[in-house]
């Protein structure tokens, strides 16, 4: 087991508590905000009255601290209504202030309880064909950030990909072509965005991108169209071109849904009615010759 000590921010909550966390041997660092959690363990956050309590619903850093950080809050007073909320925002525990060996109990847990969180969403959120996560964390991040988005007004937008192709690369090169093609295909998806969007596979034909913040609505048609554009080049296949088709459906957030499955549901309804375009316009042209393969390697 490693020695290095777990990682504590302290957030409002009281010098003595901190002082209690740190003779216990945690690493801490008080701030005042909960916006460094994730790059700690767990974080302490204190709300020593009702109206504290109820301020950090409306902290828009807090769901995501939650995401990757064990947060506990501290609280002066019992509010069963509040803590629900809070527990649903991705807050690990609520306990009452007055006994440092309950929090530092709680603490514990909670950093538990987070990594075993975390291990399970790797194992059984990843598309093992291309190491992407797949369709349950793409709603679970949604979810998190449409609670932010709640708090801090912001335009997102979800793309849904339906891209064609694999049976066609199967049929001519054999079956795992279909599978090498479907992860170059989330390799030059993934190229073609920023490190803060989300690319998702959410099933055997299609890929979802979460652009969660826009300066405008209208990006969300232009990313669309450059990701569409990027899939137009061949991909090398076993020393063959290979072309794939794609069609798109766009839900833009708060338009067409404000919660995670609305959005998803009617980005993939639209990404299902709409024709596919290939390289030069045409669908899975693949006997159109041979083109220059872009951002791929000729395994």
């Amino acid at each position: 087991m490693s020695s290095t000590p777990l990682s504590l921010l302290v957030v409002a909550a009281d010098a003595a508590v901190a002082a209690a966390c740190a003779a216990a041997g945690w690493a801490v660092t008080r701030a005042e905000t909960a916006a460094d959690a994730p790059h700690h363990d767990a974080a302490l956050v204190g709300a020593p009255t009702h109206q504290a309590l109820a301020e950090l619903l409306l902290q828009p850093g807090l769901p995501l601290a939650a995401l990757d950080s064990a947060v506990v809050v501290l609280a002066g007073i019992a509010d069963d209504e509040l803590e629900a909320q809070l527990l649903r925002l991705g807050v690990e525990d609520i306990v009452l202030a007055g006994d440092p060996a309950a929090v530092l109990r709680a603490l514990h847990h909670a950093v538990e309880r987070k990594a075993v969180e975390r291990s399970t969403r790797m194992a059984y959120a990843t598309d093992l064909a291309t190491g992407l996560p797949h369709q349950a964390q793409l709603v679970e991040h949604m979810t998190q950030l449409l609670a932010l988005r709640e708090r801090e007004p912001a335009p997102m937008v979800l793309i849904v990909l339906r891209v064609e192709g694999y049976a066609g690369a199967a049929a001519r090169l054999g079956s795992e072509a279909a599978n090498i093609l479907r992860r170059k295909v989330a390799v030059r998806l993934r190229s073609a965005l920023r490190a803060s969007d989300v690319v998702a596979a959410i099933g055997p034909h299609a890929f979802g991108v979460l652009l969660g913040r826009l300066e405008a609505p209208s990006d969300g048609e232009r990313v669309a169209a450059k990701l569409v554009r990027s899939l137009q080049q061949p991909f090398m296949v076993a020393g063959q071109g290979c072309a794939v088709a794609a069609a798109v459906g766009l839900a833009l957030y708060p338009e067409h849904g404000k919660d995670a499955e609305t959005l998803l549901q009617n980005a993939s309804a639209q990404a299902g009615s709409v024709a596919t375009l290939g390289r030069d316009g045409f669908a899975a042209r693949t006997e159109r010759g041979p083109a220059a393969a872009a951002n791929d390697d000729a395994s």
